[in-house]
């Protein structure tokens, strides 16, 4: 596992947006820009794509200690800092239905779902094929075959 690897995980288990992490970064004096700290981000194949040193990994989880536990002077719980992290996330906007893939019901009796439908409830579906032409009977290829499944009927 690499440095990239280590930094990527921190980053998405902790919740933390690039500009947080250049923050935290600099409670260690340690200065780095979003586009550098994108590169360390970066698929493997991508040209833009940076090695992270140990360096700026050891920089970054030294700030990390600091940033959740607080100094000796001003300590911190580390859930509230978490907590602040979880509370800056904007909530997606997946809570709208859209109208056109909204169901609705054919009938307001069989859409209130306090009865449990029976077998004579169901209707059949309706058939696309037109009224005027007969289809011809189906043809049986395979005659059919009743199976003993290993037992013999002699008893």
């Amino acid at each position: 596992m690499t440095n990239n690897d280590i930094f990527k995980k921190l980053r998405v288990a902790l919740m933390l947006r690039d500009d947080q992490i250049v923050e935290i970064l600099e409670l260690v004096d340690f200065r780095i820009t979003k586009s550098e700290l994108g590169a360390f981000f970066r698929d493997e194949k991508h040209p833009n794509y940076m090695e992270c040193g140990d360096q700026v990994l050891r920089n970054f989880l030294n700030a990390l200690v600091i940033h959740l536990r607080g100094t000796k002077e001003n300590p911190k719980n580390p859930k509230d800092v978490l907590a602040k992290h979880k509370a800056q996330i904007p909530p997606k906007d997946n809570t709208k239905e859209r109208a056109e893939f909204k169901a609705t019901p054919k009938d307001s009796e069989g859409a209130r779902g306090d009865q449990t439908p029976g077998k004579k409830d169901f209707k059949k579906k309706p058939s696309f094929k037109s009224k005027d032409k007969k289809t011809p009977p189906k043809i049986q290829v395979v005659e059919k075959v009743k199976f003993n499944f290993g037992k013999n009927k002699k008893s």
